[in-house]
């Protein structure tokens, strides 16, 4: 007598099931110092080993601006794209900044948000206009004199997970946002129906990160530091001169990179600054696990992380009306920041409006760069003679 076979279970990490193995077998990170060294540990940072061979797959350049296409291939997971931009006609190395995109609940896209490009994805789009103001910050940052590499990170883009089938729980919650949308007449995009699995099936990355002993902002950190390594090797990029920006989820991913990275000089975090207790009760469920490591808190609040960086000096921009962070928070924060940093490396600004990249605020960060990292081109020389200040307490 035969038994039914049970039907095969999908996988929970599908394009990662080499993950594991990578994670149990690599080294961790070793940070330069003690206390970037305790961050590293907390979030269970997997030592990043760049890439033996970058593939340039093309390149061209509009509009004053040459955009190659990149990929490389890490030791699991699916391949990495990104896109390196630059000044046209450049001569001499450059200064070099890493933008990091946001999170945005828009996984199925990365890095292409921040890059304009000859044909975006509607997401991509959607995502410039809903959080960077219409604009393509790196390829803004670019137009100011700097190699700025952007590039898909742990978990989204190209280096998202297999959702084509998706695992039990996620299946189960889709089904129902599926309902939803057929009772309201929507019918979804293929982003639509990824980003709504992906973000049910980030509790189950952090569920496996954890087991393996890292995070999701650790695997994240992983795959920034990879970037990094080959934006400083890159033909053209001056590698004592770096630096990294990036808002919302991207500026978490900012101050980690400068915290765990000694080649990190200047950075800038933008919509991610707040005191971990503000957060509670009532913000805490408006933040992913990008935020959340466990046991975070103990090595302090989120802005005294930033004593555990060697960068020269950073730029941390707030929005008073962000709707993911309570005003109180950012501005103990900001309070807390002054009380750490010698004047003139620790800059505050706050802005007005909600959780967004304004175009105003991105010529501020640019601005910034330029004068620390000492970008030379007339682009930067526009925005270092712009009339508002860096800085100041309130641009309202």
């Amino acid at each position: 007598m035969t038994t039914p076979e049970e039907p095969a279970r999908p996988s929970a990490i599908a394009g990662y099931e080499d993950w594991p193995g990578y994670v149990q077998n690599q080294p961790r990170h070793r940070a330069a110092t003690p206390a970037a060294q305790e961050l590293a540990d907390a979030l269970g940072v997997p030592a990043a080993v760049p890439p033996v061979e970058v593939t340039v797959h093309w390149e061209e350049t509009y509009d004053g601006v040459t955009t190659s296409q990149l990929s490389w291939q890490l030791g699991f997971g699916p391949r990495s794209t990104a896109w390196l931009v630059r000044p046209g006609g450049a001569s001499g190395p450059l200064p070099g900044v890493l933008a990091l995109h946001c999170h945005g609940g828009n996984k199925f896209g990365g890095a292409d948000r921040l890059v304009e490009l000859p044909q975006s994805h509607p997401s991509a789009a959607a995502a410039r206009a809903g959080h960077y103001d219409g604009q393509a910050l790196a390829t803004e940052v670019a137009r100011a004199g700097f190699a700025v590499l952007a590039h898909d990170t742990f978990a989204w883009g190209s280096r998202r997970f297999d959702l084509s089938v998706p695992p039990w729980r996620t299946a189960a919650a889709l089904d129902a946002r599926k309902s939803q949308w057929r009772e309201d007449g929507v019918v979804p995009t293929d982003a639509d129906l990824y980003n709504a699995a992906a973000g049910i099936h980030e509790d189950t990355v952090a569920k496996a990160a954890g087991l393996l002993g890292t995070s999701l902002a650790g695997m994240v950190a992983h795959d920034d530091l990879a970037a990094l390594d080959i934006l400083a090797s890159l033909p053209g990029v001056d590698p004592e001169r770096l630096g990294c920006i990036g808002f919302s989820g991207g500026g978490g991913r900012s101050l980690a990179l400068a915290a765990l990275s000694p080649r990190i000089k200047n950075y800038v975090v933008t919509c991610m600054m707040a005191t971990f207790e503000s957060l509670l009760p009532a913000y805490l469920d408006a933040h992913s696990w990008l935020l959340q490591t466990p046991g975070l808190w103990k090595l302090g609040e989120w802005p005294e992380l930033t004593a555990r960086s060697e960068a020269e000096g950073f730029l941390v921009q707030f929005a008073v009306a962000d709707q993911l962070f309570p005003e109180s928070g950012m501005r103990e924060a900001h309070r807390i920041l002054e009380s750490l940093h010698p004047a003139g490396t620790y800059i505050g600004s706050f802005w007005p409006g909600g959780h967004v990249f304004t175009a105003g605020m991105q010529n501020e960060a640019i601005r910034y760069l330029a004068r620390t990292l000492g970008a030379e081109s007339p682009a930067a020389q526009h925005h270092l003679t712009l009339s508002t200040p860096i800085g100041t307490e309130d641009h309202r």
